[in-house]
């Protein structure tokens, strides 16, 4: 492969204004769209030699046949064509989103005659005000029968609601109690209109003046004996209670934001959208992202916004916009969100008080949404299939490897070093089967991985051996007695049947967490037992490639790969578990230790750990900080921290 593009335009070619670029292939097909502050500094990074290029760019780079560029007067311009012309090819080399379901709103139909409130998927109903998105649509159905005793306004469809109002009998949701609307006989449409301006109010972060009102009349009906009115207050109260309970305050009452909780890996991302209004989540929208190219967290959070907002509607932006990582047109996008809002719109990261706690929050939620989005992926059957299939054929095997078994080595600092094992058969966990190591003495990583795959493959000619036992010409049979009943005799050796060893089966293919250091480690344990029939490969993290033993280059699976997806979640489920086997060999490490503290039980052991959380922080406690725990004194704190200090 030649280390210069063909179609690399001249240096002085490319100008130095802010624009567009567009990546296409020799179809015309536009691969990639981006954008630049400065287009002749931006492109020359695509044009790096191909060695220093990452191996998604570099794919990307050698498909495209030309390139274009489109100059525009300003940074804000190219944001506004850059979405534009994302919107219109829709390049493979882009973000992709995987939000394809449409979420349930609540509306009001403020350009009716009598607005009604609906659950809705429909986003383009004339003068609507929309509600949310909320996460399923039994969320927004328990918020209108909440909300309805409070502000009774009206649920009937437009059929009813006309032919109540021309034949002058309330329409059936009205005869039961559901429809507060002049279809009801019981308002006006001018009271009904007051009416809905208050649950709009309502909705839009004005609880507090509502609860106020609701609380005084209560008490002074209540103070006038009017306990039937009271009650019908206090009921309205509680309904109100119940609506703000399913959004707990977690900012300032006036904060109207979104916040947007991101978590990515080399291929995939997850967003975490929270709408906050008057201080209130008011709806979630969750969002997975397949990456392409080899993009940071700043770009990302770029694109997300242009996603959000590119075709939202003011009322729909809000003053302020919470992200983990400031991208680095931030004025840019500024200016380009206050422009569609019409007003003031700030864009910050959320570094303390309660907006931190929310954005942790939101980053925790898209973490166990990008694990769920690729453990769904591995579960489903035509997935796993298509994923074995692909990685038979990316790795050269005579079959699919229906055992999986993967492999990492965890320490700290080089000390406590363990190792686990995890298997997979047809593309599931065999948690039954994992199993964990431990490595008293090492060198490094590759001599430890040596080590346990030595101990492993020990079992496996001594799993597959006939076992002596075994009837010789069939599977075994045993022998039962039950009550008081004596067994029948039987001709022949009675025999029971033996159950799995240890390492049950052999393996198509091993895995190991790391490179080609490791693989060769691994292959030489192989060799060493004599077996190399079994497959190897080896996952990398920084550009998760695919190591072979003896090759010079590793094998780039696509990143829509499911097999690429399985070997991934076999090294993560691998790393989990030594990570966990570790903290448990630390936590009774430090037991052992402590129970030579003269007078310090099993009860106190407890305690001080509990007290402080970790190993890490009971180690760094001083003999005052131990003795805040009732039962420990002076004297048994300072031996506990010489103990500690002299591990």
């Amino acid at each position: 492969m030649a280390n210069q593009l063909p179609y690399k335009p001249k240096q002085g070619e490319i100008p130095t204004q802010p624009g567009v670029y567009r990546f296409r292939d020799a179809d015309g097909r536009v691969l990639y769209v981006g954008k630049a502050k400065n287009l002749r500094a931006r492109l020359s990074n695509y044009f790096a030699p191909l060695h220093t290029l990452h191996e998604r760019t570099r794919r990307m780079v050698t498909t495209a046949t030309s390139v274009e560029w489109t100059v525009v007067a300003s940074d804000v311009e190219s944001l506004q064509l850059e979405y534009m012309w994302i919107q219109e090819f829709s390049p493979p080399f882009n973000v992709r989103y995987k939000d394809d379901k449409s979420y349930p709103y609540m509306a009001i139909t403020l350009g009716d005659e009598a607005p009604r409130v609906i659950v809705t998927r429909n986003r383009r109903i004339p003068g609507a005000r929309y509600f949310g998105p909320y996460p399923k649509v039994w969320a927004v159905h328990d918020t209108i029968d909440l909300m309805i005793k409070v502000f009774p306004i009206r649920t009937c469809s437009d059929a009813s609601y006309k032919k109540a109002m021309a034949t002058g009998r309330p329409c059936f949701p009205g005869q039961i109690g559901r429809c507060g609307g002049p279809c009801s006989m019981k308002v006006t449409v001018e009271e009904h209109r007051a009416i809905v301006d208050d649950f709009v109010a309502f909705m839009s972060g004005g609880d507090a003046r509502f609860t106020r009102e609701l609380t005084t009349r209560m008490r002074e009906a209540s103070a006038a004996m009017d306990y039937e009115s009271a009650a019908v207050y206090r009921d309205r109260l509680q309904s109100i209670d119940a609506v703000l309970s399913r959004s707990s305050l977690v900012l300032a009452e006036d904060t109207d934001a979104d916040l947007f909780g991101i978590a990515e890996d080399e291929l995939s991302a997850a967003v975490q959208h929270f709408v906050i209004r008057g201080g209130r989540v008011r709806g979630v929208r969750a969002t997975t992202i397949d990456k392409e190219l080899d993009i940071s967290g700043a770009e990302l959070v770029d694109q997300v916004l242009q996603r959000t907002y590119g075709s939202a509607g003011a009322g729909e932006i809000p003053r302020q916009v919470l992200v983990p990582t400031m991208p680095e047109d931030a004025a840019e996008l500024e200016q380009w969100l206050q422009e569609r809002r019409g007003r003031r719109v700030t864009l910050q990261v959320a570094q303390r008080g309660r907006k931190a706690d929310l954005m942790r929050t939101a980053t925790l939620n898209a973490q166990q949404a990008l694990m769920l989005h690729k453990t769904r992926r591995t579960s489903d059957y035509t997935a796993r299939t298509k994923a074995l299939t692909d990685l038979q054929l990316a790795l050269g095997l005579d079959e699919a490897p229906l055992r999986i078994e993967c492999y990492d080595v965890s320490h700290l600092s080089g000390t406590n070093v363990v190792a686990s094992m995890v298997v997979f058969e047809d593309g599931l966990p065999r948690k039954d089967q994992y199993r964990s190591f431990s490595v008293a003495e090492t060198t490094d990583d590759t001599d430890s991985l040596y080590q346990v795959l030595t101990r492993r493959l020990a079992h496996v000619d001594r799993d597959e051996a006939p076992d002596a036992s075994e009837a010789p010409d069939g599977p075994s049979t045993s022998s039962v007695t039950t009550g008081t009943l004596a067994p029948e005799p039987v001709e022949g050796p009675v025999v029971t049947e033996r159950k799995r060893p240890r390492f049950a089966y052999r393996p198509q293919l091993l895995v190991v967490d790391g490179g080609a250091p490791q693989v060769a480690a691994a292959a030489r344990a192989l060799a060493d037992a004599g077996h190399t029939e079994i497959a190897l490969c080896g996952i990398a993290k920084r550009l998760e490639e695919i190591w072979l033993p003896g090759e010079d280059y590793p094998v780039i699976l696509p990143r829509t790969s499911e097999a690429l997806y399985l070997i991934q979640r076999l090294r993560d489920e691998a790393h989990r578990f030594a990570i966990t086997h570790q903290r448990k060999r630390r936590r009774r490490d430090i037991t052992t230790v402590l129970s030579e503290v003269p007078g310090l039980g099993e009860a106190r052991i407890k305690a001080l750990l509990k007290h402080f959380g970790s190993v890490t922080a009971l180690s760094k406690a001083t003999a005052d900080e131990i003795t805040e725990l009732p039962g420990i004194g002076p004297k048994l704190a300072a031996a506990i921290e010489q103990r500690l200090a002299n591990r």
